[in-house]
């Protein structure tokens, strides 16, 4: 077998090592059913509401896309972009995380790594960040890295149905 053979073969296995990781237990759609935060004494508590919207899609090929928002998010005062206030734009910021890119699963460490194209928190864009995840049943949920305040962010999907 000659070294471009080997060379060909190497890179067909890794690319389905990668396909066989994507299409494991969290490819799909699946909305948001908790957008809580852990805080440094343990307590758990919500961090977006108590019935939070989103959705978060994987797909097989590696891209994902997660939308999450308070559900009780105020209206602005205009439909004029230009006449609405800086509080009202801080307000609509606190009260969503969105980003898209690619992912990569490692299901030995339990951990999936998002590399971030755009995000609505714009330090994110262009950059990896890995959560721990576990999957229950029909139920995804992952930690974020903890926050200056020391609170973790914790996300909670299920599995979307035809009627989601």
């Amino acid at each position: 077998m000659t070294y471009k053979h080997l060379l060909l073969l190497t890179i067909l296995w890794s690319g389905a090592l990668t396909a066989a990781a994507q299409s494991g237990s969290i490819v799909g759609t699946r909305t948001v059913t908790a957008a809580d935060k852990l805080l440094p004494d343990g307590t758990r508590t919500s961090d977006f509401g108590d019935n939070p919207h989103g959705l978060v899609m994987f797909t097989a090929d590696g891209h994902y896309s997660v939308e999450s928002y308070r559900a009780d998010r105020a209206k602005f005062s205009s439909d004029d972009r230009a006449k609405v206030s800086t509080e009202e734009y801080k307000n609509a910021a606190l009260s969503m995380s969105v980003h898209f890119g690619r992912y990569t699963v490692d299901p030995v460490k339990h951990t999936i790594s998002f590399q971030i194209d755009p995000a609505s928190w714009r330090n994110w864009d262009d950059t990896v960040q890995v959560r721990t995840y576990e999957v229950k049943n029909d139920e995804l949920s992952w930690k974020v890295a903890r926050r200056p305040d020391g609170s973790i962010p914790i996300t909670v999907l299920r599995t979307a149905s035809a009627g989601n």
